[in-house]
């Protein structure tokens, strides 16, 4: 934080620490689950899809049909945060997409898992941006860097965690009830519990936090306040004008063709790698977790290395084509399977070593005003491209098309939308 008249009474590092430990702990155990209750259906698939007799393309369009829910109440869910109440908003998000998640359990019909899936992405539409609009009550711009850097960690982390959970529960049978319903209840209802513990722990703004001491509460807002001001200096910038620019475009279209090989991925990899081993589902998704393991190295690994060198393009485009790369190599004939897992590794490296690095480019690019209307944009597009890439996923594996060509679409992605990334301009310092 950055100096004021109150700091010299005050130990500012040490008041970093103490928000940081109070706020980030508990906003990254929700995007852990966040995160797991959107992506558990590519665990549930390897037994649901049999019970129920959905074919690959209604998976596809399934899983995808959650990302047009979610772009639903996206802005304004991130409005609320900003206007009413971080702590109010997440709580009722945790509520909904807790049962509706858990609801996943009862679907018997292909419409009823298209309705469900949509209803989960507007139950927790709102919930990513509104976290980045609740870091800006709390931390300062070089603060709320590290602490998003911190909070991508979540994703590899919520699926390696949740592939051994799922294992288990796949091979339960209670109450009538198979393991892969078991797998939606349980997996679903803590969101419901920490919704009140949300209520109950989460504070809106330093100005409501009895933790804090009175002249730490002001200091806070006061840093905060100025930091506000300046960028209100810099001037505004309107959608109409932030879409006029060619470096936002350039960013829109690189994560959106790039999400349709990540989300696919992430979705469909299970399949993939029961399809590649032929083994259990048990060691499908062993070998899963393993992949999303090798993902949280990765996020750490880039995030160090890009402020260190202070290059982000270039981790970014570097990360995008090198997954497309080795998952290429994860399809060379001939290869025993050991083999192509170690390709699927170094592919989870490429695929979550590219993230951190890319959501600071906005930032870098544009002016500070310019950033804040580009993010919301450059995130839709990261969104439709959920839908875009399962959808077609689906659809490839329903006529006949195998894990080969799947993977190659996959990888197609990935070297295309780093591609596009390599042609934004940026000045000498921030390559």
């Amino acid at each position: 934080m950055s100096a004021s008249p109150s700091s010299t009474e005050l130990d500012v590092p040490l008041l970093r620490r103490k928000v940081a430990w109070r706020i980030f702990p508990l906003v990254v155990v929700l995007y852990i689950v966040s995160y797991l209750d959107r992506a558990n259906v590519a665990f549930a698939k390897l037994r649901m899809g049999e019970a129920l007799g959905f074919s690959e393309e209604v998976f596809g369009f399934g899983i995808g049909v959650f990302f047009i829910g979610y772009l639903f109440l996206e802005i304004p869910g991130a409005l609320l945060v900003e206007r009413w109440s971080a702590r109010k908003w997440f709580s009722r998000i945790l509520f909904t997409w807790g049962f509706i998640s858990a609801a996943m359990a009862f679907v018997k019909t292909p419409t009823q898992f298209y309705w469900v899936r949509f209803l989960l992405g507007v139950a927790e539409a709102g919930f990513f941006p509104g976290i980045i609009v609740y870091f800006t009550h709390w931390f300062v711009q070089r603060d709320r860097s590290r602490a998003l850097s911190g909070l991508i960690v979540a994703v590899p982390l919520s699926l390696a965690l949740g592939a051994p959970v799922s294992s288990l529960l796949l091979s339960v049978n209670w109450l009538t009830l198979a393991g892969w319903q078991w797998l939606f209840i349980v997996e679903g209802l803590p969101a419901v519990v920490l919704g009140f513990v949300v209520l109950r722990c989460l504070t809106d703004r330093p100005r409501y936090a009895n933790w804090l001491t009175q002249a730490e509460r002001e200091y806070i807002e006061t840093v905060l306040a100025e930091e506000a001001a300046a960028k209100e200096a810099s001037g505004k910038l309107s959608v109409r004008q932030a879409l006029s620019l060619p470096a936002i475009w350039l960013l829109m279209v690189g994560i959106l063709v790039c999400n349709c090989g990540g989300y696919a991925l992430s979705f469909w990899l299970p399949t993939t790698v029961k399809n590649l081993s032929g083994g259990s589902d048990q060691m499908t998704l062993f070998y899963s977790g393993i992949f999303y393991s090798c993902g949280i190295v990765s996020v750490l690994i880039s995030g160090q290395t890009a402020d260190r060198t202070g290059d982000r393009k270039w981790h970014a485009v570097g990360g995008m084509v090198a997954t497309g790369v080795f998952l290429a190599c994860s399809v060379i004939p001939g290869q025993s399977f050991g083999t192509q897992m170690t390709w699927l590794c170094l592919t989870a490296f490429g695929a979550f070593f590219w993230i951190s690095p890319f959501w600071t480019l906005p930032s870098l690019t544009l002016t500070a005003s310019a950033a804040a209307a580009a993010t919301g944009l450059i995130n839709m597009g990261a969104n439709i491209a959920g839908y875009l890439g399962n959808h077609a996923t689906g659809w490839l594996r329903s006529h006949g098309y195998g894990e080969t060509e799947c993977l190659l679409f996959l990888a197609t992605c990935f070297i295309a939308g780093g591609i596009t990334l390599s042609f934004l301009r940026m000045k000498p310092r921030f390559l």
